[in-house]
Order: structure tokens, then C-alpha cells, then sequence
């Protein structure tokens, strides 16, 4: 079989090999851009690839034999979740891409973390959901609207596809709680917590002193390897 030009470094350009970060040492690791993890050298923890992209396998006749997996429906959960956010957000790029980067960070935390990873990157994808119709009744973004009008627009569109009641109910939970945190304090809550947190103090932290950064790092952080990057990247 002819070798995949992607996968064949014939074809790579100067970029398809880079380094990243450990989030938790600090330590550089290259990547090939289709390694989608590699562990630290330094400190012996999985690092993830945050470029990997494996979107021609929707495409390519060769994918089942690429990749390894059943290609009945190889577009995932997470790419129709964030169509689906996407088309409630419309034109609002800073939401989309604040849930974007909520989704990233979720990511990295749980490759440290454990937990479901469905439930994590779905909760992440619509964590904020339910803001363009806190604003439409109740002519607010308060969290304690979104953590009312989220939920049942998540649970639409969740139940579209082939999720257990038990999953749906979690991810719902997390969104209900996104901003108050009072009636769940499972793993998979705790890294949105920390996720949403990341997004939003990497987009406030120029208007914000090191030492009040210091304090919330201190105070709010749920997980190890969300505390852990947000040092890293704030301190």
C-alpha cells in the first residue's frame, strides 16, 4: 500500500516537528506531528500532543488500516459537540473560542488527572451554553443564569446521540455547577473547574497584580495539574 503523504516525512514541512512543554516539569519533549503522546524524559509523565490532527481519516479510503480503528462513523462526540456549540454561539467568535480553549486545557489536566474523558471534553465543549439565553431572559451573563439555562439546552443536544442517561446527567451536573461549584466535586468537575479558570485568568491576568494571581492560583484550583500549569504559566 502507498505510504500516506501526511505520515510520510518526504512530505513534512519544517513545523511537523516540534516541542512542547511538560505541564507538569516544565521540560521540552519533541513531537512528530502525528505522535499524539510522548512521555517526559525528565520527569517520566505522559505529555500530550496539542496539534495532532487526524482529520483526514474522515476523508481517506485507508483510514481503517491508518489508524486501527472501526471507521463507521469516524467523526467524533466531541467534533459534533463543538459543531453543535458553534452553531448556538453563531458569529460570537469569543465565546466559541473561549470553549475552545476551555477544551485544550480540560485535556491537558485530564492526561494527568484520569477521569471520563467524554464527559470531561463534552462539559468542557458546552460548559457555557446556556449564556446567550441568560442573556436573552434575564438580560445577564451571570454564572448563576448560565448554571439555570445551560443544562437544559445541553441535555438537547446531548441526547441526539448514543449517551447513557447516567453520562448526560453528569455532564449537565458539571454545567450546572460551573460557576458556584455546590452540589458535585467529582473528578471530571474539578478539571472544567480548573480548565475554565486557566482560560480566564490567561485572558484577565494583564489587568491583574502577581500577587493577586498568586491568591487565586492558591485558593481555587482544584487539581494537581491544573495548579501545577497555572504556575507554570503565571507565576
Amino acid at each position: 500500500m502507498q505510504r500516506c503523504p501526511g505520515q510520510d516525512q518526504r512530505f513534512w514541512k519544517p513545523g511537523d516537528i516540534f516541542e512542547v512543554k511538560c505541564p507538569i516539569c516544565g521540560h521540552s519533549v519533541e513531537f512528530f506531528k502525528d505522535e499524539p503522546l510522548l512521555k517526559c524524559n525528565q520527569c517520566g509523565n505522559f505529555v500530550s500532543n496539542p496539534r495532532i490532527d487526524l482529520s483526514c481519516a474522515k476523508w481517506c479510503k485507508y483510514a481503517a488500516q491508518c489508524i486501527g480503528e472501526k471507521m463507521d462513523n469516524i467523526t467524533s462526540l466531541d467534533d459534533k459537540l463543538i459543531e453543535d456549540m458553534k452553531n448556538i454561539f453563531g458569529s460570537d467568535t469569543r465565546r466559541i473560542n473561549h470553549a475552545l480553549a476551555v477544551l485544550d486545557f480540560a485535556e491537558q489536566i485530564q492526561a494527568q488527572e484520569g477521569g471520563d474523558a467524554m464527559i470531561i471534553k463534552a462539559a468542557a465543549v458546552l460548559h457555557d451554553i446556556g449564556i446567550l439565553e441568560a442573556e436573552r431572559k434575564y438580560n445577564s451573563n451571570s454564572g448563576k443564569y448560565q448554571e439555570i439555562e445551560g443544562p437544559p439546552i445541553a441535555r438537547s443536544i446531548l441526547m441526539k446521540y448514543e449517551l447513557s442517561d447516567e453520562s448526560i446527567e453528569h455532564i449537565c451536573k458539571i454545567i450546572a455547577n460551573h460557576h458556584t461549584a455546590k452540589n458535585i466535586d467529582t473528578l471530571e468537575f474539578r478539571i472544567i473547574w480548573d480548565a475554565d479558570i486557566l482560560v480566564n485568568l490567561h485572558d484577565e491576568s494583564e489587568s491583574f497584580k502577581k500577587e493577586k494571581i498568586q491568591k487565586i492560583i492558591e485558593k481555587r484550583f482544584k487539581t494537581k495539574a491544573g495548579y501545577k500549569i497555572a504556575h507554570e504559566l503565571f507565576c
